[in-house]
């Protein structure tokens, strides 16, 4: 009787993971990410809601997107016209895919900072001259995250005066209280996410 060896499971290649830009010049363009613990692209449909409500303010927009993951919001307002813009992302192995991905599109007028949003936040001079005109800001879950970088981007004294503010959160997470000159413009959930855009509107 001859002794019969179990064959192995053969082993699957991890499943690449990628982001479809919408619109904008890079439309239908699909970018690999880095599927790490954590990383939540903004869907498809958020990103058209969102970026239907920034008709007119994007292109020429300074942006900033804070915890970057994926660049799914950043390189969306790239495609739709932004004039530059600063990608903020903690884990150096997501950022290295964002340079490769900045690289395949020959992307010029962005950057990609390696650092803790907070830390980098709070690291700017309150003098700096770009002051930015757009913010995305899509914490980790359930990290209390979304208050310090608020008062962060206020304090540091780097958002234009018209600025435009998009936060991303869990559905069930009560906002805590915000800078008072920023004015909610629209609000929407889907799913487990709850998504706003507010307008900062200086107080006379």
């Amino acid at each position: 009787m001859s002794r019969h060896t179990p064959r192995r499971a053969p082993k699957t290649a991890a499943k690449e993971s990628f982001v479809r830009i919408i619109g904008g010049q890079w439309r239908s363009r699909r970018l690999p990410f880095v599927a790490t613990e954590g990383l939540r692209p903004t869907p498809d449909r958020v990103r058209e809601t969102l970026f239907n409500w920034l008709q007119g303010v994007t292109s020429g927009a300074r942006c900033l997107d804070l915890c970057a993951g994926s660049g799914a919001l950043g390189f969306e307002a790239l495609s739709r016209g932004a004039s530059s813009l600063v990608f903020v992302e903690q884990s150096h192995q997501v950022a290295r895919a964002l340079q490769s991905n900045m690289q395949q599109l020959k992307v010029q007028n962005a950057e990609v900072v390696t650092a803790s949003a907070l830390e980098w936040l709070d690291s700017r001079a309150t003098d700096e001259t770009e002051r930015f005109d757009l913010v995305f800001m899509d914490p980790p879950f359930r990290q209390g995250l979304v208050a310090p970088l608020c008062a962060l981007l206020e304090r540091r004294n780097l958002l234009a005066e018209r600025a435009m503010i998009y936060i991303e959160c869990e559905r069930e997470l009560v906002l805590p209280p915000l800078p008072a000159d920023w004015v909610l413009y629209r609000e929407k959930q889907a799913g487990q996410v709850s998504y706003r855009l507010y307008e900062r509107q200086s107080q006379a």
